[in-house]
């Protein structure tokens, strides 16, 4: 059993980890946080959650019970910094699903990481991180003569772009392919009036709705096209992704691990 605390439980994501949490056999949860004067303080966690029961009530940042075992943060990355300092502060294991993070960002994971355990993915369905070992299967295996994108539509309250997902899809086939992802990523084609590049992947991002999150990775060759696609129809399925990843962070050495760790595909 893991004793899990959570970061900016009032939010979208946050709500779903507190049910994910409650009712799960292998984990409890001990605390739901939310920013200091919200108007949630205090209030039982049970009166925003669809199921599940709980005496937890939603309290201040940064106090968090001593019989935490695990933090999952899944907040702004202005918030999740704080937070990382304090789990480093206190030697408390945490569990990062935050998008949108720089490559400064990405240091100071990789730094606190020296002192604690940090489990870190921009997706935690299962289904993901799946997709991700399909794309570096595929990557490997077709030639190099096609023409590599990906597009993901998420809801219209998605402020990043690409999402991390995709990013994560991205990365991995550039992994697969040697090349630096940096130098063969493109965004915007707006302004560039020259036939596409084999040597690049594209990125294309739709926001609207309550869609909830779908990619699609495309490898298209002169006379057929392999597309690979994950569709989530809720945001129960990372929220138990990730309370799974706390319990298998518990009592591990420090270091920076990912969802793949977590499921065992590295």
């Amino acid at each position: 059993m893991v004793n899990i605390a959570i970061y900016g439980a009032n939010g979208r994501m946050g709500r779903v980890l507190c049910e994910a949490t409650i009712n799960s056999s292998d984990a409890r949860l001990v605390a739901a946080t939310v920013r200091s004067g919200n108007s949630l303080k205090d209030q039982p966690v049970t009166h925003f959650v669809n199921q599940g029961t709980t005496d937890v009530m939603f309290s201040d940042e940064m106090r968090l019970p001593k019989q935490t075992d695990v933090i999952i943060d899944f907040t702004l990355p202005i918030g999740m910094k704080a937070h990382l300092a304090y789990a480093v502060k206190q030697g408390i294991p945490i569990v990062i699903g935050t998008t949108g993070l720089t490559s400064a960002d990405m240091d100071a994971l990789t730094a606190a990481a020296k002192s604690i355990p940090i489990v870190f993915s921009r997706n935690y369905s299962v289904g993901i991180n799946l997709l991700e070992n399909l794309v570096r299967i595929a990557a490997k295996t077709l030639s190099d003569d096609i023409d590599i994108e990906v597009f993901e539509l998420h809801h219209r309250h998605k402020i990043d772009a690409p999402s991390g997902t995709a990013l994560m899809i991205g990365e991995a086939i550039a992994q697969a392919k040697g090349w630096q992802h940096d130098d063969v990523a493109v965004y915007d084609r707006t302004q560039n009036e020259q036939a596409k590049s084999q040597k690049e992947i594209g990125y294309t991002a739709m926001r609207g709705g309550d869609i909830v999150g779908e990619h699609t990775a495309y490898f298209a060759a002169e006379g057929e096209r392999l597309e690979l696609t994950h569709k989530a129809s809720s945001r129960m399925t990372f929220a138990k992704g990730a309370v799974r990843a706390a319990a298998w962070l518990k009592n591990k050495p420090a270091g920076l691990y990912s969802m793949q760790d977590v499921l065992g595909f590295d």
